[in-house]
């Protein structure tokens, strides 16, 4: 580090630069922060802390990073384990800033969509560090920022699609696209307003399910012709100071656009591998900066078909938590905060299987746990979520076995064997 006539040079101004300094010797990347609440500390925001995140902070805070949770409602995941939390509206963009502002975190790392991106990249403009990058998060907030940059500008292979304002196009649109076809919000979660319209005639209902699921104030619809695939995969993608690596290849089952199952490894030939990889190196190359993506792709007869990306951890990758000596969450936190990554091993094939909650409550236990982890290499997470919607993920059982196949078995068995109990208040 170099100091001119105008820095301070006291022992505290001299550290923190240091603190700050990325200093390679030998081909070795040196990183040093101080502990966290303290003037040396690493800050990382977390805009989203549902049970992604909260996994994302645990990694973080093993390597002593201090972190802040933010949310739109109180007591989220992520907030259980942070050092401190914000509730705010984050798509309000000068809530955003001010929240920001007022913490001035070196790392800013979005968990979900619905997000004032242009303020994030205003912010970005001026100093502030987003994860990956601001223009990511801007891009793939919304489906139709990604699929025309997929589409139009990178010329990936992809489903047909349209787009459509109000009723009368989303009509004209699954004309054009024929049935069935796949009708979502430009911007949900968790499958939230997707739905199959399979004959003309469901247009209505498809139009009014994505306007009831959407987040933002957007009314806007993507329109997707149906695609015949033979199973569907996410490639969780890491960019970091080592290049880009790719996970063993994760399968899923998604019901009503929200993911059920998941296990790792999929099998693949080395002809699909070769061309997912592809896509998955092309899109995140694209989109820059480091940290995790997933990388959701279609493996068809014709080939491997881009669906989405997000610049984060997925759900579906959850199952790594038990399958890989390194989990999505902490593959995230090492390339976001510079540290090289030699590769990612597999250690264990492995299932994941979800709790999903069937009324809306805020009194309610989670049963079952003694029974699940009575199962041989089974674990299970508990979100802590402090209330239950129709179809929300409560909890994730995780299963190992040599075989793909017992791993799923049992990690369906652990799941069902988990239950949401309400409980009546007088």
């Amino acid at each position: 580090m170099v100091l001119d006539e105008h820095q301070e040079t006291t022992p505290s101004a001299i550290l923190q630069g240091i603190m700050q300094c990325k200093k390679m010797d030998k081909g070795v990347l040196f990183i040093m922060w101080g502990a966290p609440n303290s003037r040396q500390a690493k800050k990382m925001m977390m805009l989203g802390s549902g049970e992604l995140g909260k996994e994302v902070v645990i990694e973080a805070q093993r390597l002593g990073v201090e972190c802040i949770a933010v949310d739109r409602y109180p007591d989220a995941p992520a907030m259980q384990v942070a050092h401190r939390s914000h509730v705010i509206d984050m798509l309000d963009g000068a809530e955003l800033r001010r929240v920001i502002e007022s913490e001035k975190p070196d790392l800013i790392v979005p968990e979900i969509e619905a997000i004032a991106t242009e303020e994030l990249v205003r912010l970005e403009q001026e100093g502030y560090h987003v994860v990956p990058t601001a223009t990511a998060a801007r891009l793939t907030m919304d489906r139709e920022g990604i699929r025309r940059l997929a589409a139009e500008t990178l010329g990936l292979p992809t489903a047909a699609y349209r787009f459509a304002d109000n009723l009368e196009q989303l009509k004209e649109a699954v004309a054009e696209l024929g049935t069935p076809c796949v009708v979502k919000p430009l911007m949900s979660s968790s499958g939230k307003g997707q739905s199959v319209c399979r004959t003309p005639e469901d247009a209505d209902a498809c139009w009014n399910a994505a306007l009831e699921g959407a987040r933002g104030k957007s009314v806007r619809v993507i329109v997707e012709a149906f695609v015949h695939f033979e199973s569907e995969i996410t490639l969780l993608t890491v960019r970091s100071a080592s290049g880009t690596l790719f996970c063993p290849p994760i399968g899923h089952i998604q019901r009503d656009g929200d993911y059920v199952e998941s296990w790792q490894p999929h099998h693949m030939t080395a002809e699909q591998l070769e061309q997912a990889q592809q896509i998955a190196g092309t899109i995140t190359g694209h989109l820059g900066g480091y940290g995790l993506f997933g990388v959701e792709l279609f493996l068809t007869v014709d080939g491997v078909v881009f669906s989405e990306v997000s610049p984060r951890p997925h759900d579906t990758g959850m199952v790594t938590m038990i399958t890989q000596d390194l989990s999505e969450f902490a593959l995230h936190v090492r390339a976001i905060l510079g540290f090289e990554i030699p590769g990612v091993h597999l250690l264990t094939p492995g299932a994941s299987a979800t709790l999903k909650a069937a009324k809306a409550s805020t009194d309610f236990v989670v049963s079952g746990l003694d029974e699940a982890l009575k199962l041989p290499r089974t674990q299970v997470r508990v979100f802590g979520k402090p209330e239950t919607k129709p179809g929300r993920r409560m909890a994730v059982a995780l299963s190992a076995d040599e075989s793909v196949e017992i791993a799923r078995k049992r990690a369906v068995q652990a799941a069902a064997l988990l239950k949401e109990e309400y409980v009546h208040v007088d």
